[in-house]
């Protein structure tokens, strides 16, 4: 997959990032750097929707049909990741349809914001995020 989200810094115990564990499907390949939608029973996917409630940044490769189900995310540091759209510094973000993108939230709230931007940024341009979730 090309667009992962590229860790710079993480944070929390041992600079782990503060990894959660989800329940994810068998099926589907995520690679990691990719932005997980959260559902319930606390299931990650691949996020594909505009302000979709954020389960973290997959922090591990999960291949197709390997019989895995679950799945680590990064909740908590500095990545690398691509603007849609225009993108002021200090704007909150959510995450931006289809692929690894993120956009300025405008009026998402609660968990569909991501964390904000250490830097300004233009459509396809890659930013510093600070992800906090």
């Amino acid at each position: 997959m090309t667009n992962e989200a590229v860790p710079i810094e993480l944070y929390g115990e041992l600079e782990a990032g503060q990894q959660r564990r989800y329940v994810c499907a068998d099926t589907p390949k995520i690679s990691k750097g990719t932005l997980l939608a959260l559902s319930d029973p606390r299931t990650a996917a691949t996020s594909t929707g505009n302000a979709d409630v954020c389960a973290g940044i997959a922090s591990m490769d999960k291949e197709a049909d390997d019989g895995t189900l679950s799945i680590s995310a990064w909740t908590n540091g500095v990545f690398d990741m691509i603007a849609s759209g225009t993108i002021v510094i200090g704007a909150p973000l959510k995450t931006a349809g289809a692929g690894n993108y993120v956009a300025a939230a405008g009026d998402a709230s609660g968990a569909a914001v991501i964390g904000y931007a250490l830097e300004a940024g233009t459509d396809e341009e890659v930013i510093n995020c600070r992800i906090s979730l």
